[in-house]
């Protein structure tokens, strides 16, 4: 399992449904230091896995709100990843960005929130394939993606604009 070309897409299904935000303040996108989880010691937006019976996008409120203690509204959705790493974990993960909240991003046990300069965004303290989407989602452009990961490295890669895969955008969790 090292290609997108090795997998059986058609029948794939993730072991866990999740989501990722990403608020933005005038040239600013508001990022976390992860503190524990998949992807701890990593930057990344806030997120997390989809309880059972929540939406993608209620899911996305309830992270963010656990998360960062703030309010998320008028999420915009832009899109889906499919991850698979080779020692057999996948996730599914739906998308939102939005420039609407309440609230000041306060530090939790999870997360320690971070505002950052667009221009400035540390790749480099990301998952590898950050800078490959990221930027699409800041240009408002929606995509649908396919990944191969072994650990922390990217093996293989596809980015389709929206609509090119198959999209399950706000259906319930079950």
């Amino acid at each position: 399992m090292q290609r997108l070309a090795d997998i059986d897409w058609k029948h794939w299904q993730a072991r866990d449904p999740a989501t990722l935000v990403f608020v933005f303040r005038d040239d600013e996108i508001l990022l976390i230091n992860k503190k524990r989880g998949l992807g701890a010691g990593k930057v990344n937006g806030p997120g997390g896995k989809i309880d059972p019976g929540e939406t993608p996008e209620e899911s996305a409120v309830r992270e963010v709100r656990e998360e960062l203690c703030i309010e998320v509204k008028e999420l915009e959705y832009c899109g889906e990843h499919r991850f698979q790493f080779t020692d057999g974990y996948s996730i599914h993960v739906w998308v939102y960005r939005t420039r609407s909240f309440e609230g000041e991003p306060t530090e939790t046990e999870e997360a320690a929130p971070l505002w950052v300069p667009i221009d400035q965004i540390p790749f480099e303290r990301m998952w590898e394939d950050d800078r490959y989407w990221l930027p699409k989602l800041i240009r408002g452009e929606k995509f649908q993606t396919r990944w191969i990961f072994d650990g922390d490295s990217m093996l293989d890669y596809r980015i389709e604009p929206d609509g090119h895969l198959a999209s399950w955008a706000g259906r319930k969790n079950v």
